[in-house]
């Protein structure tokens, strides 16, 4: 089994009026290569008549966000003319590549009738070979979702990658796997993942050991690179958000929305948005 090198705690984030924890980066884990940052949005209950999501239009360049809407909704809308409401259970794969705008509002439906909100983002790097790919976007529901019982009481929601020998719903451009498992109280499961690959293990909710370790809701596991065995066990009825990628190991240098190898790529992104080469945004 691999070893553990740290637990890392999200830090409290707020954003507006939205309940934000940060779980990375933070002052003791700069990324996990390729997993970039992680905000994790809620759990809280919006009142009638509310304002939504703060995330007005904004670009992005040189990785991919994935989003698992967990509570609520997410209105999404971009510059290459994609738009969609993706409800609970459901996520968004956006890959920014070469350059988009978006937004990532609340519903009209959400904004009138409030309700509970929880959401996880997550920025995937993409390699220097796929930064400038053309920008795509997927989002899917509950239903589009393959669900795959791992164990007795331990079933993951299989978005990419294979998770108990199936295939996840996204076929993203490098090879990165991510679901989120929900795990019953008492549950156990032991899941093999390359010695090679970094680990992205995020507590949602509950409590859980992982290889001998104890991790509780919002803390991040880091593990070393020594074992290609993860043994759960589920403390208390658990979310856990899991990911497992071949690390990249290129250069990572970030400029607010963007993400690429050198200080001169991110100059000559701010450059290009400014020139409105990200597309034109119809509010």
């Amino acid at each position: 089994m691999r070893t553990v090198i740290q637990k890392h705690r999200a830090v409290n984030a707020p954003i507006a009026d939205l309940t934000t924890y940060r779980a990375i980066p933070t002052q003791s884990v700069e990324y996990i290569d390729p997993f970039l940052f992680l905000n994790h949005h809620g759990p809280q209950v919006y009142r009638a008549n509310n304002r939504g999501l703060p995330f007005g239009p904004h670009p992005h360049r040189g990785f991919e966000t994935v989003t698992f809407i967990l509570e609520g909704d997410i209105l999404h809308k971009d510059s290459s003319g994609h738009e969609s409401v993706i409800k609970a259970a459901g996520i968004q794969w956006m890959t920014a590549g070469s350059g988009l705008i978006h937004a990532e509002v609340s519903s009209n439906e959400f904004k009138r009738t409030g309700g509970p909100l929880e959401i996880l983002q997550l920025w995937v790097n993409l390699p220097a070979k796929y930064k400038m790919t053309e920008p795509r976007y997927l989002g899917l529901q509950e239903n589009e979702i393959p669900t795959v019982a791992l164990a007795d009481g331990v079933t993951a929601h299989a978005v990419s990658g294979t998770w108990g020998g199936t295939a996840g719903a996204v076929q993203p451009l490098a090879d990165v796997a991510l679901a989120w498992l929900d795990m019953a109280e008492g549950a156990t499961a032991t899941l093999p993942i390359a010695a090679s690959h970094s680990i992205f293990f995020y507590v949602v909710r509950g409590s859980v050991r992982v290889n001998g370790t104890e991790a509780f809701a919002r803390e991040l596991v880091e593990f070393n690179h020594d074992g290609d065995e993860l043994a759960l066990e589920a403390l208390t009825d658990s979310v856990l958000l899991l990911g497992h990628a071949e690390p990249f190991g290129e250069p990572v240098v970030s400029g607010g929305p963007f993400v690429m190898n050198t200080e001169a790529e991110i100059e000559q992104a701010y450059a290009d948005y400014q020139q409105g080469k990200f597309g034109r945004w119809n509010g």
